[in-house]
Order: C-alpha cells, then structure tokens, then sequence
C-alpha cells in the first residue's frame, strides 16, 4: 500500500499566515450560520421559513461546488478568490444584520454559499501548492487543527458575545474574522504557489496536459469515496438538529449558548482527531482513518436514541468530532492523492463535496419526517443506520481503496 510521503518543512513565514488563515476562515464560515436560525427566529420568523432559506443557501453551494473547484484548478490568483469570499461573506452578514426581508435573507445565505464553495478548494489549492503533493497530509493535518480551533475559540465568543450584548454582536464578531483572515490571506506571497502542483500537476506540467472532465467520472476510486460520504452525511446531517430538539427544546433558557456548547464539544474534539488522522495517515495510509469515521455515525445514533439530556450532548458530540475530525483530514488528502498528476485536484474536491451535500441536505427532510412518524428514537437509529452502507462500501472495495490511498 503506497502511504503519504513527507518532505522538507516550508518556511514558517509562509506556514504561519497559512494557518492563520485556516484559524480565522473558520469562525467567518461557520460562525454565523449556528446562529441564523435563533436570530431569525427572535425576529418573528416562523420555523418553516426559516428552513426554506438555509435549504435555498445549501443548494446554491451545492450547486456552486463542481465549477468552484475548475476555476481555483484554472486560475493563477487563488489569493484573490479568498479575498473576495471573505468580504461577500461579511456583506452577507451585514445584509441579515440589518434587515430581515426574506428575499434579501435569501440572497444573503446564497452569497455566503456560494463564497463558501471557492473557500474550500482555494485553501487546499494554496496548501498544495506551498507545500506539494509529499507535504500536503501532514499540512492540511495542521491546517484541520487550527479551523477547528478557529471554531472553538469563535464560537466560545459567539456565546458570550450574545449573551452579553445580544444576536447583533455575533454578525460584527463575524466580519472581524474576515477582515483577519483576508490579512492572513495576503501575507502570503503568491511566488511561494506553485499553480501547477496547486492543481495536481506533476512538476513540469503545464496547463493543456490536464486531464479531461471525464477523468472524474471514470475514476472507480472517487466514485466510490463519493458513494460512501454521501451515505454518511445522509445520515449524518441531520443528527445535531434533531437532538436539539429531543434534549433541549423544553429546558433551554439560552439558545446562544447552547447553540455554541454543541459546537465547542465536536471542535475541540476534532482538534485532537486531525492531528491522530494526520499521523495515522502518514503510517498506513487514508482507508482505515476513513472506516473508523463511517462507525462513529452508527454508534452516534444508538446513544442519541437512548440518552435525551444535556449529559447525551457530550457523547454525542465527541462522536461528532471523531467522524468529521477524521474526515477533515482524509478527504482532501485521499481525493489529492487520488488525483496526483491529472491537473483536476480541486475539481475533484469539488465533485466530492457536492456529492457530500446532497446527502447533508436530504439529511434533515428524512430524519425530520421519520422523527414525526415514528419518534426521535428511531430517527436516531435510522439515520445512524445509513453508515451501514459507507462501512459496506467501504470493506468491499478495500483492496481497490487501499492500492490509492
């Protein structure tokens, strides 16, 4: 089995501005979208309205994934388009901040998804290109640890903040991180991102050797890597949700900060998971930190389905931070390494992540509908259950997984 490869350490000066970025990008993607829904909400929105604009938003990101990942593949400005999606994203904010007209909160959430599609493969791209395809686990391990640090420590804020002095507040927090993370952005020198290994070129490539589109589709190894984190986040996307409800909806005196603590308990958690996945990774290779994630889910929903109390939260969201702790990690690197050499990298990572917000964005339908008929238990198990699947895809094409990863 081939394993990730190590290389010579990069420049601290270049590697520090990197990690900023991934700490302060963290709370300017994450940081708001907690905490749509209860500021909406203390506005006289009604619940089913608010759902419909964060599914309009999932799916203009959904959408928006796939020609994302082309152009960071085919553009020599990838500091640019994070710049760029760091001040939408804070406009977005300030659009909901002040004013809660629907089409405008609408607009607000699609602008902030899609801002969020270029996010993503820009900052594997920049990795990749800083520190080549022989250093881009052991980085992007780093990099996983500071976003989810930059989670922790903005969403702990978000809490007291909006506690302190109301929702508002957590929006102006918001913008903060993204003026930091733009300068973050910016210390970085473009000559220190090599283009072509940004877009898994091998080293003296140019542009017109990439791979066709079509690579993507007749790659069995992605396929099969989309399958499976479809089928888990299918299971997987609706479970905080849903616990939320069944734990805290009669006992809840402060939405802000409960809101915060199920986010503070999974990223602190995957602080620790994307370091381990990272060394894991580095020894044998991507298939085993990815199986144990697909068993977190199952073993997730057994324990929802039998603890409702604020105790539960604490497993539950362990659970959480395992599963996408080491997936924070694995995914980027398998689809890079699967890639390597096509000039498609980001591409890839794009077809991937919509495949993987198809099952998000079902997630919550299905276990909302199962949880009206059949009750929150067997939602819990049923939609842990859907991991069944990642785990049988994952064991009966383990020799094709392995020989890639």
């Amino acid at each position: 089995m081939s394993k990730p490869q190590t290389t010579a350490p990069v420049d601290k000066k270049i590697i520090w501005p990197l990690q900023s970025l991934n700490f302060f990008m963290a709370d300017l993607q994450a940081g708001v979208g907690p905490f749509l829904g209860i500021f909406l909400l203390a506005h006289g929105w009604k619940s089913g309205l608010i759902g419909s604009v964060m599914t309009i938003g999932g799916v203009a990101g959904m959408i928006m994934t796939i020609p994302a990942g082309a152009l960071i593949d085919a553009t020599k400005r990838k500091r640019f388009y994070v710049v760029i999606s760091a001040i939408f994203t804070t406009l977005a904010s300030c659009i909901v901040l002040f004013t809660q007209e629907f089409w405008l909160v609408s607009i607000s959430q699609v602008a902030t998804a899609i801002a969020g599609s270029v996010i993503a493969p820009a900052m594997i791209a920049i990795t990749l290109g800083i520190v080549k395809q022989k250093g881009f686990n052991r980085q992007n391990g780093h990099n996983q640890a500071f976003n989810h640090a930059g989670n922790v420590v903005g969403s702990a804020l978000s809490g007291y903040l909006g506690y302190k002095f109301g929702m508002p507040a957590i929006f102006l927090l918001a913008a903060l991180f993204g003026i930091l993370s733009i300068i973050a952005v910016l210390m970085i020198p473009a000559k220190a991102i090599d283009d072509q290994a940004a877009r898994g070129m091998k080293e003296g490539g140019a542009d017109e050797q990439a791979s066709g589109f079509k690579v993507l589709f007749k790659c069995k190894p992605l396929l099969i890597l989309a399958a499976a984190l479809a089928l888990f986040h299918l299971g997987n996307g609706a479970m905080l949700p849903l616990y939320g409800l069944a734990a805290a909806a009669n006992d809840q005196e402060n939405a802000s900060m409960f809101v915060a603590m199920t986010i503070i308990i999974a990223q602190l958690v995957m602080i620790g998971t994307s370091l381990i996945a990272m060394r894991m990774a580095e020894k044998s290779g991507f298939w085993l930190v990815l199986l144990i994630s697909f068993i977190s889910l199952p073993i997730r929903g057994f324990i929802a389905a039998y603890l409702h109390s604020h105790i539960g939260i604490y497993p539950v969201q362990v659970l959480d931070g395992i599963g996408a702790g080491l997936q924070s990690v694995a995914v980027p690197g398998l689809v890079a390494h699967i890639l390597n050499g096509t000039g498609r990298v980001n591409i890839g990572q794009g077809a991937v992540m919509t495949v993987q917000g198809l099952g998000a964005s079902l997630s919550p339908a299905i276990g909302g509908w199962i949880a009206e008929g059949m009750g929150y238990n067997s939602a819990f198990l049923i939609l842990g259950s859907f991991a069944a699947g990642s785990i049988l895809l994952w064991l009966i094409f383990a020799r094709t997984l392995k020989a890639v990863s």
